[in-house]
């Protein structure tokens, strides 16, 4: 104490102050607690390309609950797929898609004539090439899609490949494709990654016997969950156990034809078509962490016995499509309505509980952050905050910020909606209709008029019925109209550009005049089933698209002049399906390579093919048909150019009278590209197209840039003095699909669990101002933040005047 009153007043404060900028240094960097988000980065993190090998089996595999909200086909058409699930959603309809057409094409040779002999069957199925060529534009066609394989139980897997194979089945064939990192590949000199880049395995090719660590049916094969834990090995032998469905085909010569054929489960069966697995590490390939999907295709088995009472329909493989996990969105909000679980993440969110909700966000996959924080009822932000606090800027404050901010400020009175209201004062209902535009029927389109009302009331009011009665011009609307499109169809837009990948890659790559030593032989050129089946696997594997197209330019597809299948539906969670070849139709103006949309097509693409995509294939096949070891295939590396989605077209929606489908539609078309007869250039070969239901579209009518062409842009009702517009997904083509938040300084003041005013309550009250009925239009308003406190202030004041005045004269 002697010596510390002998320091200096001046050294004394500089020590104080000192050791308060210490701890106030140090305590801003306390360290939040471990939660289930900490443990599953740390098993990410254990495991890499170099030591996986060696890990304990279990440490390839993360809890199944890390990948949470899976997609339920039961619930795709009842209720809103919100963004932050549309890709796995995708992952589930593309391995859906691929184990129908698998289960078509396999079943197709009973669709010929008796009189073809045997050796001719064995011709139809698929060979090589069409199988790992599938399997690249699986991935190719989908940037977030990791991987694509398509698994055969032992000895139940056919090919056309070899001479003399007839009736003979290889001991395992698995054709996988994954995306590789091209970063360092000797061929890509620009040292950046263009993930176009795809190696193409045969996992079937292995020896007889031995190497069972290898062998994707063993119990030792280390990453076999999505075979042995979902739906192999099956053995089936009764003639009704699996699901059949059927198709009506039309040819081009007017001959008609059923076909029933069986497939995976359908969608109300239960289980479902496709499981989800845990997420795993693919060890020794791409090296990552991957989510699988799977789903089985069906065959008739055992084949070619010529009686039929002896051939039952059993499940001969699966096909697996797969995801990168780091790309899955992840939902760290507390458990509750819309997150009921299983969730290993749920409750990692830093949102105050005591005065915020939480809100998951899309688009930031496995990351923390991607949510916001919101007040709770009867709360608002402070002052000086003008959005809800983003979760990304919460996980990155230090831990003094944290306990300082982020939090919501308790509102004053609350108020009650009001019971008894009545219509507006004539001045004031005018000052509301001097800017509502009173148009309806198809004026209700047009520019300087829209009237969202109307606009969605005249969709509706055209029927297959009563379509006929109006001008064709009438069918077709503006295409501002459907503002979005390619987000919100956007992987309904890439079924339909998958199909034209696959079919540029296999016109590129394969030649049909190649010749090979030994047994194996070159693809047979593309066949009307494989085409057919193609089409009608996109309309089975997605509920959203509701028909398909393959449309082929003259005398571009083998010994055919026109061929066009396209396939349809007529409902919903249907097991009946319809197909035509459109090339039946040979009136001039019916003919389908007369079409706009198709000339326009082929003139876009008719010389200059320089801003195609390049895609680079590293293909390894099996050396023999037992398989024994993968060898590379003559041209290795090879390419192939094909159309990417922004190469696609999208058209005006239009209600197609005479159509197939009797229904508003919005439709993408991709173009398909191969050699020309000399193979020295490439040339348009044709187009491939689908079509998706205009109802389905969720509409915005909030502002937005002055150059977006968005024809409900701004057509909102929220009040604008004290609220802003915000969009709501899920309520599709229906005025209303939007909230309205209060602004800056403003507060929610009613007695509600909510803390906004819905924009189909909104819209519903300003269309009783338009009638002229009884409407609370003007008590839809935020109030003044703080405004209440000083009433109630004011109040107490004149309270306490009025008793000092009393209690004087008393």
């Amino acid at each position: 104490m002697a010596c510390h009153r002998c320091l200096s007043p001046g050294v004394r404060l500089a020590i104080c102050i000192f050791t308060a900028l210490f701890w106030l240094v140090v305590g801003q960097f306390e360290y939040y607690p471990i939660d289930n988000f900490d443990h599953i980065t740390t098993m990410l993190r254990r495991v890499n390309g170099d030591n996986c090998h060696i890990k304990n089996r279990p440490e390839l595999f993360l809890p199944k609950e890390s990948v949470s909200h899976l997609p339920d086909i039961k619930e795709v058409n009842i209720n809103p797929q919100f963004p932050n699930r549309s890709a796995l959603l995708h992952v589930h309809n593309m391995a859906h898609a691929r184990a129908f057409f698998w289960s078509y094409i396999l079943q197709s040779r009973f669709k010929r004539p008796s009189k073809v002999n045997e050796t001719d069957q064995a011709e139809y199925d698929p060979g090589f090439m069409y199988y790992f060529l599938s399997a690249v534009a699986d991935v190719a066609a989908n940037p977030k899609m990791n991987a694509s394989g398509t698994y055969f139980q032992p000895n139940m897997s056919y090919t056309s490949s070899y001479k003399g194979f007839y009736n003979k089945s290889m001991p395992l064939f698995g054709p996988r494709a994954f995306r590789m990192d091209d970063y360092n590949d000797p061929v890509h000199l620009e040292r950046v990654s263009t993930l176009n880049f795809i190696q193409v395995d045969d996992l079937g090719a292995i020896p007889v016997r031995g190497m069972s660590s290898k062998n994707y049916t063993s119990e030792e094969y280390r990453i076999n969950e999505w075979w042995s834990e979902t739906w192999m090995p099956h053995r089936h032998t009764h003639h009704d156990g699996l699901t059949t469905y059927q198709v009506k085909i039309r040819y081009s010569n007017n001959t008609n034809e059923t076909y029933t054929f069986h497939g995976p489960n359908a969608a109300d069966e239960n289980p479902g078509p496709v499981k989800f697995s845990r997420p795993y590490f693919d060890c020794g390939r791409s090296n990552k962490w991957s989510v699988p999907a799977s789903s089985p295709f069906a065959d008739l088995y055992p084949r070619h016995t010529q009686f039929r009472h002896i051939e039952y329909p059993t499940w001969t493989g699966i096909t697996v499509m797969e995801m990168d996990f780091d790309r899955v969105d992840i939902n760290q909000c507390p458990e509750g309505p819309g997150n009921n679980g299983p969730n290993t993440f749920t409750d990692t969110a830093r949102c105050k509980k005591d005065t915020t909700m939480c809100e998951p966000l899309d688009g930031y996959g496995f990351r923390r952050g991607g949510y916001q924080c919101p007040c709770k009822p009867f709360h608002r932000l402070p002052n000086v905050v003008r959005r809800p606090y983003l979760g990304e800027l919460i996980e990155r404050a230090t831990w003094l910020q944290y306990k300082q901010q982020f939090n919501c400020v308790p509102i004053g009175f609350i108020h009650r909606q009001p019971q008894k209201y009545g219509p507006m004062d004539a001045w004031e209902r005018n000052k509301y209709m001097s800017y509502y535009k009173n148009a309806s029927g198809i004026n209700a389109t047009k520019p300087n008029s829209i009237n969202v009302n109307e606009v969605v009331n005249y969709l509706k009011s055209v029927t297959p019925e009563n379509c006929h009665k109006f001008p064709p011009d009438d069918l077709i609307l503006r295409g501002d109209i459907t503002y979005d499109k390619e987000q919100q169809f956007e992987y309904e837009a890439r079924m339909g550009l998958r199909l034209a990948n696959f079919i540029s890659s296999f016109l590129q790559i394969v030649d049909h005049t190649e010749i090979f030593s030994g047994l194996r032989e070159v693809d047979r050129p593309l066949s009307e089933d494989q085409m057919m089946g193609e089409v009608l696997s996109i309309i089975l594997g997605d509920n959203r698209i509701w028909s398909a197209g393959l449309y082929w330019d003259r005398s571009k597809f083998p010994n055919r002049t026109l061929f066009a299948p396209i396939a349809w539906k007529t409902q919903l969670n249907t097991r009946k399906y319809k197909m035509e070849d459109l090339a039946r139709l040979n009136k001039t103006h019916e003919v389908y390579t007369n079409k706009p949309w198709f000339r326009k097509l082929k003139n876009r693409w008719s010389t200059n093919f320089d801003d195609l995509e390049k895609y680079w294939v590293k293909l390894k096949l099996r050396h023999n048909s037992t398989g024994s070891y993968a060898i590379k295939y003559e041209r290795y590396p090879t390419f192939y150019k094909a159309a990417e989605l922004r190469h696609g077209q999208w058209s005006e929606p239009e209600f197609e009278c005479n159509g197939p489908v009797k229904k508003w539609l919005i439709k993408y078309t991709a173009p398909f590209f191969g050699w020309d007869t000399l193979r020295k250039k490439l040339e348009f070969k044709g187009a491939v197209q689908i079509s998706v239901d205009l109802l389905k579209l969720n509409i915005n009518q909030c502002p937005n840039e002055y150059h977006v062409q968005n024809a409900f842009k701004d057509s909102h009702q929220c009040d604008r003095q004290s609220s802003y517009c915000v969009p709501i997904q899920g309520r599709w083509f229906e005025m209303g699909g939007y909230k309205c938040e209060c602004i800056q300084g403003f507060e929610y003041p009613y007695e509600d669990p909510i803390t906004y005013f819905d924009g189909q309550i909104v819209e519903a009250e300003f269309l009783n101002i338009v009638m002229n009925k009884s409407t609370r239009y003007d008590f839809l308003k935020c109030r003044v933040a703080g405004a209440a406190d000083l009433q109630g202030s004011v109040a107490v004041l004149m309270f306490v005047i009025f008793l000092r005045f009393f209690l004087r004269h008393h």
